[in-house]
């Protein structure tokens, strides 16, 4: 699992420079609000991101932590979600 996480992390973090170094983020976010297949695409990818916060938020402790990861999630996506599962493997926690 380890070297999943890490793949996915390294490709997200290539493809994401790589997407910025075309256009600003948020005039690919103008663009995608324009269509509808765009607008679709992220709401998927957000209730997905939602399912995998509510397993982080179930696996941690405090309030302070959820709220963090909340906002990571919500930021960065899969580059913190594979984060997140990356530490729990250093910390040699199971992911289920």
């Amino acid at each position: 699992m380890k070297y999943i996480f890490s793949l996915i992390l390294i490709a997200m973090l290539g493809v994401t420079t790589w997407a910025s170094l075309e256009k600003n983020v948020f005039i690919g976010f103008e663009q995608l609000f324009s269509e509808r297949w765009g607008i679709a695409t992220l709401f998927d990818t957000y209730f997905s991101f939602l399912l995998l916060y509510l397993w982080i938020a179930y696996r941690e402790k405090g309030a302070l932590s959820r709220i963090v990861w909340l906002l990571l999630v919500l930021g960065l996506g899969t580059i913190a979600i594979s984060g997140y599962g990356l530490w729990q493997i250093k910390k040699g926690r199971a992911l289920l």
